[in-house]
């Protein structure tokens, strides 16, 4: 865990955070310890037992999704998604016809929570590496305990941001701790309770200001009255052995993944607070059809590309045969593909990850495309490649042919309209 002091400059606080959370993402977690941190900050029972447990770990301090409203069909983002646990309550709310996009700084974050998405069966992009936003695309932001995690500069550009990608009318629900008093230079300089969202929090005044700075009038805080002090680590009991038990009230470990620090009484010196918000603009309305809010969202899927060039010189060598080539498309195949290409439809890919594995597994490269690979290839690709990371395979790898069948230069090594 980390230890020493808060770095001086704003890039080495938000690389030094990143570092912690991704050492914590790569931690188990003590169930008693999350499911007491959860209910300590409100999440009911009925939510914990439906989103894997492994998706909760104790970093919250509110339940931004119970008062968020959010409807089917509605583009919620969760900022600073974590191991999932809100933006997967926020996927069952919008249903198949919405989107949840989970954003975090820490690619081991992402990693745990395109897991516990895939145990929920919900498949990418609900879950992405940081990615560019389009105006006014989101109806609802959620964010838990995250924004006293960037140093003041980058807490009030991210208030900007979200006041900018949300449309009109849109809300804006933020979970976080506020400071009750100046906080002294001791604890402010304590890195160990910067990670934990106390170093770094803001007086309520100066929330208040940074909200209106970013746009947002009439905002709401409510102190909740969440007991920081479940944070602490109260160590093992249970005949001196941690519990691994289901029900955090069997006994009193809460063994927390947070680094902990000696700063005196949490309560005394914070508390967790709900801020709610609306973006409220001079327009009549959101646009008839809203942009999808992900700009370049094929890039959530992570894959590594084989050009047009490497692929045709893997066909041309007698030599090579491990390797396999994807054509994902569906009826567009029969206006011909490449050579030696199988079809396998993205439409059925994910239901029949089973039996490609069983097929494939053992495929050193396993080459995806589609007419231009910015969609079902991609996809399709990171399915399969997320797939090989849960089985632990390193044999076989998932890549994407760049530019697709479009951009194939190679005429002498494609198939007529004929269709596999």
């Amino acid at each position: 865990m980390p230890a020493g002091t808060v770095p001086l400059t704003d890039e080495g606080i938000v690389s030094a955070v990143c570092d912690a959370y991704t050492d914590i993402a790569k931690k188990s977690v003590h169930t008693a310890y999350a499911e007491a941190a959860a209910e300590a900050f409100g999440y009911t029972a009925e939510q914990l037992s439906s989103v894997p447990a492994e998706s909760y770990m104790g970093l919250s301090c509110g339940n931004p999704v119970a008062v968020a409203s959010i409807k089917e069909g509605e583009t919620v983002l969760d900022l600073g998604s974590g191991a999932g646990i809100d933006v997967l309550l926020a996927a069952q709310k919008v249903g198949p016809k919405g989107q949840a996009i989970g954003m975090d700084m820490s690619t081991d974050m992402i990693d745990r929570a395109r897991k516990n998405a895939s145990k929920q069966g919900y498949r990418p992009p609900q879950l992405t590496q940081p990615l560019p936003l389009e105006t006014a695309s989101v109806d609802c932001i959620l964010s838990n305990c995250v924004v006293n995690l960037l140093p003041d500069a980058g807490k009030a550009a991210l208030l900007k941001e979200c006041y900018r990608v949300l449309k009109p009318g849109g809300r804006l629900v933020v979970d976080d701790i506020i400071a009750k008093k100046q906080l002294p230079n001791a604890i402010r300089s304590d890195f160990s309770a910067y990670i934990g969202c106390i170093s770094g929090a803001l007086q309520l005044e100066q929330y208040k200001a940074l909200m209106k700075l970013a746009g947002f009038i009439d905002t709401l805080f409510v102190e909740t009255g969440g007991d920081l002090k479940v944070y602490e680590s109260a160590g093992p009991t249970c005949g001196g052995v941690p519990s691994s038990s289901p029900s955090p009230r069997c006994c009193a470990a809460t063994t927390s993944v947070l680094p902990q620090t000696i700063i005196g009484n949490l309560n005394e010196l914070a508390a967790s607070y709900q801020i709610y918000a609306r973006k409220v603009s001079s327009d009549n309305g959101a646009a008839e059809k809203s942009p999808l809010a992900l700009v370049r969202w094929w890039d959530a899927y992570p894959k590594d590309h084989l050009t047009s060039g490497e692929v045709a010189s893997l066909l041309r060598d007698p030599d090579r045969s491990d390797y396999a080539i994807i054509d994902v498309r569906e009826n567009d195949r029969v206006g011909g593909h490449i050579l030696r290409s199988i079809q396998w439809r993205a439409d059925t890919f994910v239901g029949s990850l089973d039996m490609f594995y069983d097929e494939y597994g053992k495929t050193k490269q396993v080459i995806f495309y589609c007419g231009s690979s910015k969609g079902r290839g991609s996809r399709c690709a990171a399915w399969y490649q997320d797939y090989l990371n849960g089985k632990g395979n390193t044999e076989s790898k998932a890549c994407v042919l760049e530019g697709g069948y479009y951009g194939w230069r190679y005429p002498d090594l494609v198939d007529g309209a004929s269709s596999l």
